[in-house]
């Protein structure tokens, strides 16, 4: 798997990915939340191929304090592969370099394979209440 940054021309891919992951929820519109990663980090927005074809996406963040991970996804077809390892550690690697200490990321509620995934990786829960303010509603 090659892993390098987003293009524009590869969103209806990475939107059928995320569909197939089941991280496209009636609150967020994917196409929107692209745009907005582009104007923000866009160099933190990478994406796996195989053969040209989108097969993991994964968007990073950092704001002066703590990194995000949001959208690790990879082609159901794909996974179990070490996939999502590799883009872990290429979205890691690239917020690190920002000087970054500390990575969080969010898990949907009852999502036990995922948390599973996570926690190889060193991700532990933070016993923190994760509250959350929608300002524009996308749908």
């Amino acid at each position: 798997m090659d892993i390098r940054g987003f293009q524009v021309e590869e969103q209806d891919q990475v939107v059928t990915l995320w569909r197939a992951c089941g991280l496209v929820v009636p609150h967020n519109d994917p196409d929107k939340d692209i745009r907005r990663k582009l104007e923000v980090d866009p160099d933190l927005f990478l994406v796996g191929t195989l053969d040209g074809q989108v097969v993991a996406s994964v968007m990073g963040g950092y704001e002066g304090h703590r990194g995000w991970i949001n959208y690790l996804a990879v082609s159901p077809d794909h996974q179990r592969k070490g996939f999502g390892r590799q883009m872990m550690a290429a979205i890691e690697r690239a917020i690190a370099a920002r000087g970054c200490p500390k990575i969080n990321l969010q898990v949907r509620e009852g999502n036990d394979q995922v948390v599973a995934f996570y926690k190889a990786l060193g991700y532990f829960p933070d016993h923190a209440i994760c509250l959350g303010k929608r300002i524009e509603h996308d749908v």
